[in-house]
């Protein structure tokens, strides 16, 4: 079976390798030359709007997906009139747009943060009343890690903010959300077959700096985890969802706030790849492929650090208890993520020892 996979960065990566055991063979569609992908998975080197490549890609594959969520949707339309491809369209197109996609949680009854379209600086100033500060300024497209966002805490934000989002004179769709008072950030893993079978991993509790995920922390027993649950089956039932999808989202006081979804694995799972039984990458590749999902059981105490920016030591990274290094073949750059540290351990303190040790070895 091959499988053809959008984008071919690290979770293309992963991607790859989580499906070679089940002899699922990856074709990875990345413009970049430096694609990650390509060590573990066939690359094919063109633009998305080459109709030629779009041939070359739909050659003798059997299933499609896609690693990450700013794909054009225009291309996914015209692949699903030749092959199915998974998360569904309405899944991407609506995470795609930060307005749909709070419309789409709020239908759900799903709680968010309170928010106000913006299209013009009158626009912006009107929110900011009837909102108040702080608040956070957003791009509704193309945002991530940290990117198209502008925090206004007080109103003499409001010109520079406009400034540095609006677009000039190509102006983009913004959104203003009230600013969310949380005691911590949490995301739900799940993942749903082409029957419709569902199937969580334990809630992960996340820690962001400079607006990039650094920690992800498996808790399993945790008091929020089945309403969690309950909110991300009503989207992933909704979106009729075939894959992996995860949702963020804000505790306040033990009441979760949706902040948004990513339809695609994510970087709050990648601890499942040695703390569950059947990582987020196996069972995303089962779901598109129309293989039963595996057990999302939890293998001990385990949590995930991000490594971002720069490389640390492998020698002493490997020598902590339970650390396995995950690099992802990519140049060190400020701010990028270079790979990862999971940290499995049989009990809570050891794994916090474990991970102590880990983060002194961290430089962003």
């Amino acid at each position: 079976m091959k499988l053809g996979i959008l984008g071919g960065g690290q979770l293309g990566r992963m991607m790859a390798l989580a499906a070679a055991p089940l002899d699922i063979h990856c074709r990875v569609w990345e413009p970049e030359a430096t694609a990650c992908a390509q060590h573990y998975a066939e690359h094919l080197h063109k633009n998305y709007d080459d109709l030629a490549a779009r041939e070359l890609f739909l050659k003798d594959i059997d299933a499609c997906t896609y690693e990450f969520e700013n794909v054009p949707t225009p291309l996914i339309e015209a692949l699903q009139s030749r092959i199915t491809v998974n998360p569904p369209l309405l899944a991407i197109s609506t995470s795609q747009d930060r307005l749909q996609e709070k419309a789409f949680f709020q239908s759900l009854d799903i709680s968010t943060a309170p928010y106000c379209a913006v299209n013009s600086l009158q626009d912006l100033e009107a929110a900011v009343t009837k909102l108040g500060l702080p608040a956070v300024l957003k791009t509704c497209r193309f945002g991530y890690d940290g990117k198209g966002q502008f925090i206004l805490r007080s109103t003499s934000d409001i010109q520079e903010a406009w400034k540095q989002l609006s677009g000039g004179s190509v102006p983009v769709s913004l959104i203003l959300e009230g600013f969310i008072k949380f005691q911590r950030e949490v995301s739900q893993v799940a993942v749903r077959s082409k029957q419709g079978d569902i199937r969580f991993y334990a809630l992960s509790e996340n820690v962001h700096r400079n607006g990039i995920l650094y920690s992800s922390m498996a808790k399993p027993q945790d008091a929020l985890s089945q309403s969690a649950q309950q909110q991300v089956r009503k989207v992933m039932e909704a979106l009729n969802y075939v894959g992996v999808i995860c949702v963020e989202f804000f505790d306040v006081a033990g009441k979760l706030i949706a902040n948004e979804y990513a339809p695609r694995v994510h970087n709050s799972g990648h601890w499942t790849i040695e703390g569950a039984e059947t990582s987020q990458f196996e069972n995303h590749v089962r779901a598109v492929c129309g293989l039963p999902l595996g057990s999302t059981a939890t293998r001990g105490h385990v949590a995930t650090l991000n490594i971002i920016g720069k490389h640390p030591d492998a020698q002493k990274v490997c020598a902590i208890n339970g650390a396995h290094l995950h690099v992802y073949g990519k140049s060190e750059k400020p701010a990028r993520k270079l790979g990862h540290i999971t940290l499995r351990c049989d009990n809570a303190i050891s794994l916090q020892k474990s991970f102590d040790a880990a983060q002194s070895l961290i430089r962003m």
